[in-house]
């Protein structure tokens, strides 16, 4: 199966048509909502399941969701970083809270056994002996396990574990992000702003996993890029590429449009921005064509486009912590941690 091509033009974004007009200031930064997050992605989950081909990964999933939400409610107050350090994170245009470096409080890894305790009643029995050696495995392989995934290191990474260790560490960074924005926010001095690398999280640095289009405000359609970690959401105008940040050669492509299912007149509510310059691609979702899409959820239920895509030579500037293939690229400037 071959994908389409689609002509390359360059047009305005519906962000820089509000600017040009004096439209209303586009909110640079969505954090995430604690007591809908994990949730809403569950429920999402279990709608793209049925009739799936993932079906039973995708409830799976779903059903770790659920247990992310659970734990998330109850998670206790953590080490957060001082007026000063995030003020001196802002003068050098990094993250307050960097995946990669941040000192991870003990506090991740009782949210991990907790999630484990949680899903373990609806798991699959496949999964089971998993849950149990998550259950005894001792501190020291949780840190070597949860620095393979901030750093994008695969050699030593236990996939079978992998997704539980991320749902963990996603639920740990959520909490740090929003308790932070929480006490350090202030009018007219946020705790998280523009980091020098737009392409990563001003909040955690980590990778997105997907783009979304909201409808916020006084303009339709802005594009935010979803962290794959801590779920924060930073603007970044559409028509540009997420990785390379060139507006030359986009496409866009759909497993309907490929299909020939869809036309015109009922565009993909999921589809593929893929840049010829740097041959990459980031998936991005349209609120507007589907409500209910969440960044995550539809990114997993749309891995056959990701296949078509590897195909063609184009790489995944995306990154899904619940399904790693392939080799992550670090981000630049972001060596191992060293723990051991």
């Amino acid at each position: 199966m071959t994908l389409g091509t689609q002509a390359t033009i360059k047009l305005m974004s519906p962000e820089e048509i509000a600017a040009g007009a004096g439209g209303a200031p586009v909110q640079e930064l969505r954090l995430p909502e604690v007591a809908t997050l994990f949730a809403e992605r569950s429920l999402r989950l279990r709608q793209l399941a049925a009739g799936h081909a993932m079906r039973d990964y995708l409830i799976f999933i779903a059903d770790l969701s659920q247990a992310q939400h659970a734990v998330l409610q109850r998670l206790g107050e953590l080490p957060l970083p001082t007026p000063s350090e995030i003020a001196a994170a802002r003068a050098v245009g990094r993250p307050p809270l960097p995946a990669a470096d941040w000192p991870r409080d003990p506090a991740w890894q009782a949210a991990l056994r907790d999630i484990v305790d949680e899903l373990a009643p609806r798991a699959p029995a496949a999964t089971q002996a998993t849950l149990q050696a998550l259950r005894e495995a001792d501190a020291d392989w949780l840190e070597t396990q949860a620095d393979c995934l901030l750093n994008g290191v695969m050699l030593g990474l236990d996939l079978a574990a992998a997704p539980l260790v991320a749902a963990a560490l996603q639920v740990y960074w959520t909490r740090l992000v929003t308790a932070t924005a929480s006490r350090f926010d202030q009018p007219g001095q946020l705790a998280f702003a523009r980091i020098e690398d737009e392409t990563l999280c001003p909040c955690c640095g980590s990778r997105p996993t997907a783009s979304i289009t909201r409808q916020i405000g006084d303009v339709a359609g802005q594009r935010y890029l979803h962290c794959s970690l801590c779920a924060a959401e930073w603007h970044m105008v559409r028509i540009q590429c997420p990785h390379c940040l060139s507006g030359l050669k986009l496409a866009y492509e759909s497993l309907e449009a490929i299909e020939g299912t869809v036309g015109p007149a009922s565009p993909s509510a999921v589809q593929a921005e893929t840049c010829g310059d740097c041959g990459h691609y980031l998936k991005i979702v349209h609120t507007e064509r589907d409500p209910f899409v969440e960044p995550a959820a539809d990114d997993l239920a749309s891995l056959t486009l990701d296949l078509l895509l590897s195909e063609t030579g184009l790489r995944r500037h995306g990154l899904n912590l619940m399904l790693l293939f392939g080799e992550p690229e670090p981000p630049p400037d972001s060596p191992p941690s060293g723990r051991s």
